[in-house]
């Protein structure tokens, strides 16, 4: 055993007991192999060029053999392969049986470089670099030389399969970066020290609203709280559907892979779809609606009365997304989306595009987003008419997107296969940050907190909660006597809750409430029924500061 400057002195008693355990198993296993040894025979060994030599069985190891061979053949060898199976060189043979002898880069066990130049590089020749002694494929471009870099940082590593392809090789995959000097590796690190803040999957932990796990990979788990905003929102869209002349459906999950066939889903899409047999079929869960929504138009004849028919849908998607690429809730594979199809005539297109174009601005307004609006136009690989298509981007849609009066930006062959898109990006990060962890009053899981000022005032405290329940709010009571007031209090800001009420003996026999909000802003005493009334009107009105409006 080699003593290392970190070992602990005197060490553990779980690791005294440790090696004990090992020094007796290692000794009853010496044991084994010398009676092995002791009843040797003779084998032979097959080398890689046909060669055969003698050796010992029990006795006899690769790296012996390697050294009766070159030894530099041996000091280079750094595993031995045995009857096609890897071996230790110290390890002794057992009977007659093939060995290869193999170097830290032989190509059966460094593939990955090989299947890069095999199925990436589609080019006569590609590029090397060298740093050092290291010799590798790269792109490029590089720095002059590694003297450029000031600041190294190796900050992550992780788990990962080749090609994020799950029936790949495991692999893992090591972050770093570097920096012409100090000070910018230092700024880095300050901002993602807030990027880390900031970032959903946390938030959603922290606050107990959503988690994801490895046995359903992608699929988000939405607790009471996280489920409330999400409901909360459907409901939200629900209304701005149905005021807007569209009829919300239903459809199925599954289907047969017949209607993907039509409608050239599984042509273009299949891989990424979830399929399985049935019976004497192959069904796919749906990663998109449309073809559903094209059955449901089509099940009956249909009326040009009838149209533009405008169907809206809340259904549950699937899509066969790589693991490698699945980060929180801005990729995964099982999610529902506010989705709808418009069934017309060419010539109410234009029409019913600005009003989507209006539906789209009038849900952003509510959040506060800005957005930038994206023409995709024909890809290479697509269905229909030439003339169809043309006629629907140069006519239909642009002369929506610039009567809509907001900037645009085209997108030449970006479009689906099926028909060209108009898409929103949106680029307020900061602001969807803001949105997400400060919720608003009619959005937020937690809007109303009771604070009662000591244990007494607990019943009084309960029943005001009870109130507002009662009227449609998120709203709890800490009844916690161990805590302060300023504790409750702290807790509350810090747990987001909108309004935060404080009942006391005065508050009880006025059935008042004395209101704070989150950012420790006061208003004083109120009736419990007037508070109702107000925040009643802030939540309907979908108010984005309604602590402020209070």
């Amino acid at each position: 055993m080699h003593l290392c400057p970190l070992q602990l002195k005197p060490w553990p008693s779980y690791i005294s007991e440790r090696l004990e355990l090992y020094n007796r198993l290692k000794k009853e296993s010496d044991a084994i192999l010398a009676k092995q040894a002791a009843n040797s025979q003779p084998i032979s060994v097959v080398l890689p060029d046909g060669q055969k030599v003698e050796a010992q069985s029990w006795i006899t190891t690769p790296y012996q053999l390697a050294c009766g061979i070159s030894q530099g053949l041996a000091d280079n060898c750094v595993i031995a392969r045995v009857d096609g199976g890897l071996w230790d060189l110290d390890r002794p043979l057992e009977k007659d049986c093939s060995l290869e002898l193999l170097r830290f880069d032989h190509e059966d066990y460094n593939k990955f470089k090989c299947r890069i130049l095999n199925e990436k590089v589609e080019t006569p020749t590609t590029t090397v670099y060298r740093c050092g002694p290291l010799i590798d494929l790269c792109r490029g471009p590089h720095v002059r030389h590694t003297g450029k870099i000031k600041a190294l940082k190796i900050y992550k590593n992780s788990a990962t399969y080749w090609e994020g392809r799950s029936d790949m090789e495991t692999l893992q995959r090591i972050y770093g970066i570097s920096f012409p000097d100090s000070k910018m590796l230092k700024e880095w690190e300050r901002f993602q020290e807030e990027a880390k803040n900031r970032d959903h999957r946390k938030i959603g932990k922290d606050q107990e609203l959503f988690f994801f796990h490895d046995l359903s990979p992608g699929s988000c788990f939405f607790l009471p709280r996280g489920a409330y905003i999400y409901s909360t929102l459907t409901e939200f869209i629900r209304e701005e559907y149905w005021r807007r002349g569209f009829q919300e459906v239903a459809s199925p999950n599954i289907y047969n892979s017949k209607l993907w066939e039509t409608s050239g889903h599984w042509q273009h899409y299949s891989e990424n779809m979830f399929s399985f047999p049935v019976e004497q079929d192959v069904f796919a869960l749906k990663p998109m609606n449309c073809p559903g929504h094209c059955l449901m138009f089509g099940h009956r004849p249909r009326s040009w009365r009838e149209l533009p028919l405008r169907l809206a849908d809340f259904g549950v998607l699937h899509r066969n997304e790589l693991s490698g690429t699945l980060t929180g809730l801005t990729r995964v594979r099982r999610f529902q989306q506010d989705d709808a199809h418009i069934f017309c005539t060419m010539e109410q297109i234009e029409s019913e595009m600005k009003g989507c174009l209006d539906f789209l601005r009038c849900v952003y307004d509510v959040f506060g987003f800005s957005f930038q609006l994206h023409l995709s136009t024909r890809p290479e690989k697509f269905l229909g008419d030439i003339a169809v298509w043309n006629q629907a981007e140069k006519v239909q849609l642009e002369n929506s997107l610039n009567e809509f009066g907001e900037p645009w930006k085209l997108n030449p062959g970006d479009g689906a296969f099926y028909g060209p898109k108009v898409s929103p990006s949106e680029y307020s990060s900061y602001a969807f940050f803001f949105f997400f962890f400060f919720r608003p009053l009619w959005l937020s899981p937690r809007q109303v907190m009771l604070v009662p000022v000591n244990p007494s005032l607990e019943e009084y405290a309960s029943k005001v909660c009870k109130q507002f329940v009662e009227a449609g709010f998120m709203a709890d009571a800490d009844l916690d006597s161990s805590c302060l007031l300023n504790k409750k209090i702290r807790n509350a800001q810090l747990a987001q809750y909108n309004f935060i009420l404080v009942v006391g003996e005065k508050e009880k026999m006025t059935n008042s409430v004395n209101v704070r909000t989150r950012d420790n802003k006061v208003h004083g005493e109120l009736t419990v029924a007037e508070v109702l009334a107000r925040l009643t009107l802030l939540k309907q009105s979908r108010c984005r500061n309604a602590e402020e409006v209070f």
